[in-house]
């Protein structure tokens, strides 16, 4: 719905009692088709295109705290689909497709601003790992550049690239990655999974798993009673290794923390996002006018949601080595988010080993990014029982064959061989 300015003045008078919620609060019903555990964007986007693409609308999104209380709400907004290997490159393709037409399918607007995302390099080594990344990403249909120094010095002239103990020699840019407001991609998928019959069961938090007698999962228990369901896909980021221990299984995945911060407000400064190829840090500018950064995980397992001091300084230091003249500028605040960290730094979609069980997992950096594709992939696996060809690489068990997908995150950790 379209305000006027002066519906808006009056409903900000009013302190907005005229304004509706824009989806129901639904209490859970005794049984599903299909239960997402998880609402975080991405199971709030399986169960949106599960009722869209596959006409499956008796389900149940739960979620233990309110609607994107989770990563979805503490993350650093990037979209790109600059990857690598065969097995990951498509799939994050696919994801900048449905970034790009997500306003006008949902109705809502996320605030996609495809501002580009420029990777810079170091040295000649760098610099001819992003050139075989770029082809790459060209022979899947996604767009690069090369950029030698001249040309990131046309864009950002007040990077260092002659004092710097990694002086910048250039980069990889994608002109159509860039960001997206994080909260408003969950607000917008809700309000549309709702719309097509999908209940969103907030303050429902799983407590186990119903069983039958040959051992498959027909439903979920929670501190609101039990709730059976046909299929049970869990899509709960950093806590899945405490959900599928109920169970009994051991996933290829570790939960660690991730923290990002955003400085005091701003004139504008950077329009599009930096990523610093000597140390991981990444940097952008919001809307408001903050610096939004950050970095490494933390270095331990934890599922705890706030961060430690040693990051702090080691992505301070990253961020002065790339961009000296932010130095003075204040931090007004940072938080963490639990990543779950898989073993080759690439994802999980797929069946699990229990019938009626089925995982999206194993994000690591790359979740926020994938976010449409995610979920239009995970639906598909739900609704068709085996996945569709852009995740059919994502499988649980490549760990155990040895087909890998070894991505390192891509921006996990820099190459400066």
């Amino acid at each position: 719905m379209r305000y006027s300015v002066l519906s808006l003045l009056a409903n900000a008078l009013t302190g907005q009692k005229s304004w509706k919620p824009a989806w129901r609060d639904a209490a859970p019903k005794p049984s599903y088709d299909v239960i997402i555990v998880g609402g975080g964007g991405h199971g709030l986007a399986t169960a949106y295109y599960l009722a869209k693409e596959h006409g499956i609308r008796n389900v149940a999104v739960i979620e233990k705290g309110w609607i994107g209380s989770g990563n979805a709400g503490r993350n650093t907004t990037i979209i790109r689909s600059n990857y690598l290997l065969p097995g990951n490159e498509p799939f994050y393709e696919w994801s900048m497709k449905l970034w790009e037409g997500l306003e006008q399918d949902v109705n809502y607007n996320s605030m996609v601003s495809q501002r580009g995302v420029l990777n810079l390099c170091h040295t000649d080594a760098q610099r001819d790992a992003y050139a075989r990344r770029a082809n790459s990403m060209r022979m899947s249909g996604a767009d690069s550049e090369l950029l030698d120094q001249d040309g990131v010095r046309a864009m950002y002239p007040f990077l260092d690239f002659e004092n710097a103990r990694f002086p910048v020699k250039g980069g990889l840019l994608q002109r159509r990655g860039g960001t997206a407001r994080h909260d408003a991609v969950v607000w917008g998928y809700a309000r549309a999974a709702d719309r097509l019959g999908v209940d969103i069961v907030q303050n429902c938090e799983v407590t186990g798993f119903i069983r039958d007698a040959q051992g498959a999962v027909v439903g979920v228990e929670t501190n609101r009673g039990p709730i059976r369901a046909g299929k049970v896909g869990l899509a709960v980021a950093g806590s899945t290794s405490r959900l599928t221990a109920k169970l009994d299984m051991r996933l290829p995945i570790e939960s660690h923390v991730l923290q990002a911060f955003v400085s005091e407000g701003l004139k504008p400064l950077i329009d599009g996002v930096i990523t610093f190829g000597a140390g991981h840090f990444y940097i952008s500018q919001s809307d408001k006018g903050g610096l939004v950064f950050g970095g490494d995980i933390d270095g331990y397992n934890s599922y705890a949601q706030r961060g430690n001091l040693p990051v702090v300084e080691d992505v301070a230091e990253s961020g002065m080595a790339l961009i000296p003249r932010i130095g003075r500028v204040r931090l007004l605040r940072s938080w963490g988010g639990v990543m779950d960290m898989s073993m080759d730094g690439s994802p999980i979609i797929d069946k699990t080993p229990i019938p009626g069980l089925y995982l999206n997992a194993g994000w690591c950096y790359g979740g926020f990014k994938a976010t449409p594709a995610s979920g239009w992939c995970f639906a598909w696996t739900l609704a068709k029982d085996a996945p569709h060809a852009r995740n059919a690489a994502m499988r649980l068990d490549r760990f155990r064959t040895g087909h890998l997908i070894d991505e390192k995150g891509v921006g996990a950790q820099p190459n400066l061989h």
